[in-house]
């Protein structure tokens, strides 16, 4: 979005694919009315969100939107960067920021008040905003009701050839190892991974999509996948065809009579050099609450993370499902343990 006229730049948003060197040079942000943004949630599901943000408080928000390279963007910033504050998918990229040493404590009782234990960091480093479970899609022709409920079933030899997944290294699936590994211990969790590669109908390739589709194609009977992607396809005009991936398969949350489904996050995190740090904890506030969690599940299919908030219709077709209680701080303490392990099982090849 481009902001050409007077008015608007005080009233509105400055939303910046890129910070030029005049933009955000030394101090030159460091204002009382302005919070700089790293995001790599995408400028389709932020401009409304921001938006909203700087019509209610009068705080422009400059954004920048990266794709990729965030983690050493901001190392090679260090305490120079005009980063304020973060916006990132999944547990692991929060975690990575924090252990970089890139990210500082917050504490806020509104975002206590919003935002349940499991999903925030117990220091205040990062905070989760919305939530995603990691589901079981099964064909609704070759799988039986009943046949697939568990994470576990996906690796009983009763699926040999029936199940795709994406790479075991995408943060996706090293979140959900990390978390068996909490739920089960590292040896369960070993077995598992190569009781799924055992099971592969071929090697992990593509995104969460292209794994429904080699489900509707006939590839394979079950495939792994975030539950947003569902709403994507159900609802895409660009790529009609994706609809019919998505009517040719149930969605199953694992689990059910156990642990529950894994969850994890998208959410934003304080930068150590925030120069506008009052601003960024208002804006992590607002995201947090009511208007904005209502923004997010409408735009996105994602599940809001206070509380109380209505889903999006098609979200809630979907069924009320019980997740995984687990911390997702101590899951991210085994990331790095279940990134050995795809390897160890040489899960990829």
């Amino acid at each position: 979005m481009t902001v050409t006229s007077k008015s608007k730049l005080t009233k509105g948003l400055i939303f910046s694919m890129a910070f030029g060197a005049a933009a955000l040079s030394g101090g030159a942000m460091a204002s009382a009315e302005e919070v700089n943004l790293y995001s790599s949630r995408q400028p389709f599901l932020m401009k409304p969100l921001l938006q909203a943000f700087t019509s209610e408080s009068g705080i422009k928000v400059n954004m920048v939107y990266l794709k990729k390279g965030m983690l050493e963007r901001l190392k090679s910033e260090g305490r120079n960067s005009p980063a304020d504050l973060i916006l990132v998918s999944d547990i692991g990229n929060l975690h990575n920021h924090d252990k970089a040493g890139l990210l500082q404590p917050v504490t806020s009782t509104g975002l206590t008040a919003n935002i349940p234990a499991q999903y925030r960091h117990p220091a205040g480093n990062w905070f989760g905003l919305t939530v995603r479970a990691r589901v079981i899609y099964a064909s609704k022709e070759r799988v039986k009701p009943g046949e697939v409920s568990r994470y576990e079933d996906l690796a009983d030899p009763k699926m040999k050839g029936r199940v795709c997944i994406r790479s075991g290294k995408h943060v996706y699936n090293i979140s959900l190892l990390a978390s068996i590994i909490v739920a089960k211990g590292t040896e369960a969790a070993t077995a598992w991974a190569k009781g799924v590669k055992a099971n592969l109908a071929r090697k992990p390739q593509g995104n969460d999509r292209a794994q429904v589709k080699a489900v509707f194609q006939g590839e394979c009977d079950v495939a792994v996948g975030n539950t947003y992607y569902m709403g994507k396809m159900a609802t895409n005009k660009k790529d009609p065809v994706q609809k019919e991936w998505a009517k040719s398969v149930n969605i199953i949350f694992p689990n059910q009579q156990g642990r529950g489904a894994h969850v994890n996050v998208s959410g934003a995190a304080v930068t150590k050099s925030a120069k506008n740090k009052a601003n960024a904890i208002r804006l992590i506030e607002f995201l947090s609450g009511d208007a904005a969690q209502k923004i997010y599940a409408e735009t996105n299919f994602e599940y809001p993370v206070k509380p109380g908030v209505a889903l999006h219709p098609m979200v809630a077709s979907w069924g009320e499902f019980k997740a995984d209680k687990a911390y997702l701080s101590k899951i991210a303490n085994e990331r790095s343990t279940a990134t050995k392990m795809v390897d160890q099982v040489a899960f990829n090849n």
